[in-house]
């Protein structure tokens, strides 16, 4: 059933909306195979993803200041890269290889379905990804977003509340007039904790098959298969 009371949406991204693992498996394959490296490149996505919370709980409990997860990332894979015995890389190819986070592609339901869902509500992704990051995800894929929000505007990570109540506050609009979409129900646990209402969409195959969440683990307000099932089930 509709939920009357929501006027916006705000996505989770990695995982969510976008495929970062083929992503940057086909990312990385592309700048370091010419320069002669053979990796197993899956791998390297998956070590350069479990990178990702670490780097941001730095931030969440204060030892180093907030860091846009640009920097972030580039921290993170100047760790990971002797672990697959790369090295002499130089600053444009480490500039263009961290960049690889700009041009993850959506899943295949993505861009239609948020255009569904633009028609009836505000859209914003609300993701620890900064906000460079995010356009340049928008103009990759065609995401229609009015807005950006998340961790830079916050000066926060999730699951830090700062993170969705400043969301909210960016559209002048209460909690409970917000949806959080995400395919992970740690994050809609978050959000359901400061007022949002929640919506699960499954990505039952985000770390390869069968690793992600084909169900939420968490009361929700909605659970869908897909963007255009969560169009289907918001009567957009």
């Amino acid at each position: 059933m509709p939920i009357p009371a929501v006027k916006a949406l705000f996505f989770d991204v990695f995982g969510t909306v976008v495929d970062w693992r083929n992503s940057i498996a086909r990312e990385t394959e592309a700048i370091l195979k010419p320069k002669g490296f053979a990796l197993d490149w899956i791998a390297f996505a998956d070590a350069w993803r479990g990178e990702y919370q670490p780097g941001m709980e730095e931030v969440r409990t204060g030892k180093i200041p907030f860091s846009k997860l640009d920097v972030l990332h580039r921290r993170n894979l100047e760790r990971i890269l002797p672990r697959f015995k790369v090295s002499g890389l130089d600053e444009p190819t480490l500039a263009n290889l961290n960049r690889a986070w700009h041009r993850l592609d959506g899943w295949p339901d993505s861009t239609p379905g948020l255009k569904r869902l633009h028609t009836k509500f505000l859209l914003a992704p609300v993701s620890n990804g900064n906000i460079a990051l995010m356009a340049n995800l928008a103009r990759h894929n065609g995401f229609p977003w009015d807005a950006i929000l998340g961790s830079e505007i916050a000066g926060d990570y999730k699951p830090k509340p700062v993170v969705y109540l400043a969301s909210a506050a960016a559209f002048d609009l209460p909690p409970h007039e917000c949806m959080m979409v995400a395919a992970h129900s740690g994050d809609l646990a978050a959000a359901a904790a400061t007022g949002l209402k929640t919506a699960h969409v499954a990505r039952p195959n985000e770390y390869g098959p069968g690793t992600g969440e084909a169900g939420p683990k968490v009361p929700v307000d909605v659970a869908a298969t897909s963007f255009l099932d969560l169009a289907e089930k918001l009567g957009a």
